[in-house]
């Protein structure tokens, strides 16, 4: 069970990745937008709850053992098949569970529709669990084409499903079938296309190895998901479903971008690093190149939706999804640091030290459950400054134990990040006075994209930016031989 981890098939699996996830997301945003045209804001709000709780069980369908099978350098069909087999029963479990709990849910939210939807829904769940073990194997043996058909062919399907059903009426039962549509087909194809099946064994030895490992991984995960959620819980509670729908609005088209880039790289780092986790010169290389390149790509994305949120809202959602623009703008400035999250993260898992990534979590989500009980009974605007406080402290965090680890300090990746982050802050500020002239939301939109586009890539031709001059080196080759191979001058 191995796998080629040369510079090329790394850049093959990147891309495949990427593609994977631009295709997924731009047809879910393609949905999203229909949906949000048909579908009313209190729908959102319901259908956002009830994800939380799906969100929150998946944490436990993975018990960090995914990773944990990704890290194992010899990693084999008896470690796979075991985790495999007990994936199976304990999301059994956990649906049971939640079908029990679902009453007591629907009660201390007064909603008793959540019943039969947290029900439905929650059958994602034990389609995880299979799920699961297959993408752990796509990850390791790096073959990330699978994921860009599995994923593609699961997103197509559910899109046309859930428009189908918002059209003739079915409410949020229309974003119940899309979700659970797309979670089915996605496992289906991964089966169907990946060579791998599970064998009728299990290893209570190797089980017990690869949970040491994975637990810890768990816990972290678990930190990191409720605390994210937690404030969705919080505004369902105390404030209304349509609060909870533009909050959540708010955060779809940054955490759009953020997902593509981000999700990416995660998948190919965390297995790339593995491989060279001894090496520790190669691990600080991989996470440094790691920062540079996903802030640049990130940063513009960032910077541009914050300064051009109103019109990208009133031409793709309409008017009455203007409220979610505040809190779009600062979730924008919380993802953008999000790269230092990834890589420094990925790059303490790599090196086997799950323990020193669960003592990470439990101090950010101190930080940021202090800040938020400070501020929920204040609005949900504060809550959303509270979780941007959050990630920028977090940041730090997540940066201290490389000083050590690969003698990569915080502020040596400050000076591989701030280059691109004030490049884009400065190409928002200028795209902002388009609006000014008060001409179609169209038009104005499609004039932000090209100045933002020129400001940002001129600036970074002009100081010789080192991200920039990376990403042509791998584009030029593949451009050149593309024109040879056509006979294009």
């Amino acid at each position: 069970m191995s796998a080629n981890y040369s510079k090329k098939n790394v850049i093959s699996s990147f891309l495949w990745r990427f593609f994977e996830r631009v295709g997924a997301q731009g047809v879910k945003l393609i949905v999203e937008i229909v949906l949000a045209r048909l579908l009313l804001p209190d729908d959102y709000g319901l259908i956002a709850l009830v994800t939380v709780f799906i969100t929150v069980l998946n944490v436990f369908v993975d018990s960090g053992l995914a990773n944990a099978l990704i890290q194992k350098k010899d990693a084999d069909d008896i470690d796979f098949s075991s985790v495999f087999w007990f994936n199976i029963i304990w999301c059994i479990v956990l649906y049971a569970m939640l079908f029990a709990g679902t009453p007591f849910l629907a009660r201390f939210y007064a909603r008793p529709e959540l019943i039969p939807v947290l029900r439905v829904l929650g059958l994602q769940v034990i389609i995880s669990g299979v799920k699961n073990v297959e993408q752990a194997y796509v990850s390791r043996t790096m073959q990330f084409k699978k994921f860009f058909f599995a994923t593609l062919g699961g997103t197509i399907g559910a899109a046309v499903i859930g428009i189908w059903m918002a059209y003739h009426g079915y409410g949020v039962w229309a974003l119940v079938a899309q979700q659970l549509f797309n979670t089915l087909v996605d496992t289906i194809i991964l089966w169907l296309t990946v060579k791998w099946r599970p064998k009728f064994v299990f290893s209570f030895e190797r089980f017990k190895g690869l949970f040491s490992f994975g637990w810890k991984l768990l816990v972290s995960s678990l930190l990191d998901t409720v605390y994210n959620e937690i404030r969705q819980l919080v505004i369902g509670k105390i404030y209304t479903a349509s609060d909870l729908a533009y909050y959540n609005r708010g955060r779809q088209f940054p955490h759009l971008f953020i997902t593509n880039v981000n999700s990416a790289i995660d998948s190919v780092l965390l297995p790339t690093m593995s491989k060279e986790q001894d090496d520790r010169g190669r691990v600080k290389a991989m996470t440094r190149k790691a920062i540079q390149i996903s802030t640049f790509i990130i940063a513009p994305l960032m910077m541009g939706l914050a300064f051009a949120g109103e019109p990208v809202v009133r031409l793709i959602l309409t008017e009455k999804w203007l409220p979610c623009v505040p809190y779009m703008r600062v979730f924008c400035f919380a993802f953008v640091v999000y790269p230092i999250h990834t890589a420094n993260l990925n790059a303490i898992k790599a090196m086997g030290r799950s323990d020193l990534f669960l003592k990470l979590e439990i101090v950010k989500k101190v930080l940021g459950l202090v800040l938020l009980l400070l501020t929920m009974n204040i609005s949900v605007m504060a809550m959303a400054y509270s979780m941007l406080a959050t990630s920028l402290l977090g940041q730090l965090v997540n940066s201290w134990p490389n000083r050590k680890l690969l003698s990569y300090r915080y502020w040596d990746q400050m000076k591989d990040i701030l280059p691109n982050i004030l490049l884009a802050v400065l190409m928002g500020f200028c795209i902002l006075q388009l609006e000014r002239l008060g001409l179609p939301d169209t038009v104005t939109l499609l004039l932000q994209i090209l100045l933002g586009a020129f400001i940002y890539l001129g600036g970074a031709r002009l100081t010789k930016n080192e991200s920039l001059q990376y990403l042509l080196g791998i584009v030029r080759p593949h451009w050149k031989k593309y024109l040879k191979k056509t006979g294009k001058p």
